[in-house]
């Protein structure tokens, strides 16, 4: 007589399969290793060695892994970041490049979508970056609290959490996404003990998102928040709206969470053609020499790696040789300026019309999947509405704050996991709920029949 498995070790082994990509993640809560953001970091060799396992597991099985959509869709960043290779300025720069480009924009999102399955696998997944965000948040409010962050404008304030001041965007980008996903699964039609959950996440979040002090995640999170109200429906964005507002006013109002630095480095948003501080300065100065390196070379850029080696023949004199950082338990370094912290511009100047084209028409497809699939849903409000509000939440986010920052830093692994949680909606779900996905692992349907 068969005995059939107890019911916790049937959820158990349900989450088997998406345990990798929530593993990535916990990884990038342990501080980074002494070599600062040089070389590769504990999450980006997971993120490596669960792209091998899939494809060993497709291998074995001797499937097609993903659909002719999802494919093409996925795999036309190769086309331009391949061509930019091929131009760059050096060989040992065009393969380091071409691996990065192909880790965080092709090879881990394809890998996300085979391992996410279902609906539940998405919101495990949607909640380990808010559970990340929240640990992160914590360590960055403290450094804020003890003076122990890195330094801003002559104080050790700045909210960094883990990931040091060498990668000051490191702990605001995970914010913003935590909080992204928050807001998608609060607005959702799910269960009520998840959407007070995910509105208590929200707001514990905007404290470390504003004393992160990073302009381009602050406009990018106000875009894709926004989004998401209007997406979930006009009465039900109005309460979340006040219910922020409300919140914003004793954090900042009643509370004095940086009143005064923060009224600063929000009026500092719109000085840029007045009295810009040296940063924004900086920042302009580095997408004119990008743009100048595109009208030179249009069709294929300068190639990977080429922005630092020809930045200095077309930058301004405006353009300082390096940022200071310091503070976060890092000792003061002078961190050269290697990028123009504007991704479109990045590959502009790198990679020409090819690769722009290219890589933005990917997103571009991704982001029309996505409204087409939530169109659907909205038949079937009960099915899916949070999963939805998350994935398009987090493209519209990651595509605005690509117009103030690029790739780079261990950060960035979050990036490429987002990308795979939105190929998952946009190209390789199911409308229905707890069905595997059509992109699923071989294997799964098998496993299940024999369960």
């Amino acid at each position: 007589m068969s005995h059939l498995p107890a019911p916790s070790s049937r959820r158990i082994a349900a989450l088997l399969p998406v345990l990798p990509a929530v593993a990535v993640l916990g990884l990038l809560a342990l501080p980074p290793s002494s070599a600062g953001t040089d070389g590769p970091g504990p999450a980006d060799v997971a993120s490596g060695l669960v792209v091998l396992v899939c494809v060993l597991r497709l291998v074995r099985d001797r499937r097609r892994p993903l659909s002719r959509t999802a494919a093409v869709v996925l795999g036309l960043p190769v086309v331009g970041v391949t061509v930019a290779a091929l131009g760059a300025p050096s060989a040992e720069g065009g393969v380091i490049g071409l691996a990065r480009y192909l880790q965080i924009f092709v090879l881990v999102p394809a890998a996300v979508l085979l391992l996410l399955r279902d609906r539940a696998d998405v919101r495990l997944l949607s909640w380990s970056f808010v559970g990340l965000a929240l640990w992160q948040g914590a360590v960055g409010v403290h450094q804020y609290v003890t003076g122990t962050g890195a330094s801003y404008r002559g104080a050790h304030i700045r909210a960094v959490g883990t990931f040091g001041p060498q990668d000051v965007m490191g702990m605001a980008t995970v914010v913003a996404v935590g909080m992204v996903c928050a807001v998608g699964l609060a607005l959702g039609h799910s269960r009520v003990r998840q959407r007070v959950g995910a509105a208590g996440c929200v707001l514990a979040l905007l404290a470390p998102l504003a004393l992160s002090f990073s302009r381009g995640a602050w406009i990018a999170t106000a875009v894709a928040c926004t989004l998401q109200l209007v997406l979930a429906g006009l009465r039900r964005a109005l309460k979340v709206a006040a219910t922020t507002a409300a919140a914003c006013v004793v954090l900042v109002g009643g509370l004095g969470v940086g009143t005064e630095m923060l009224q600063e480095r929000i009026d500092s948003i719109t000085q840029v053609a007045d009295t810009p501080d040296q940063s924004v300065a900086d920042r302009y100065a580095m997408w004119s020499a990008s743009t100048a390196m595109w009208r030179e070379r249009p069709v294929a850029g300068v190639g990977l790696k080429g922005f630092p080696e020809y930045r200095d023949g077309y930058a301004s004199v405006a353009l300082s040789s390096a940022s200071d950082t310091e503070g976060a338990g890092s000792a003061y370094l002078r961190q050269p300026l290697l990028s123009p912290h504007n991704m479109y511009l990045l590959v502009l100047g790198e990679q020409g019309l090819i690769g722009l084209l290219c890589l933005v028409g990917s997103w571009l497809a991704l982001l029309v999947c996505a409204l087409r699939r939530l169109r659907r849903t909205r038949s079937t409000p009960r099915h899916g509405t949070d999963c939805a509000l998350v994935a398009c939440g987090l493209l519209v986010w990651q595509l605005t704050d690509f117009a103030y920052s690029d790739i780079g830093g261990h950060s960035t692994v979050v990036t490429s996991m987002a990308f795979g949680l939105v190929a998952w909606w946009a190209l390789g779900g199911t409308d229905e709920e707890g069905a595997a996905a059509p992109a699923a692992m071989p294997g799964t349907a098998k496993e299940a029949v024999a369960r």
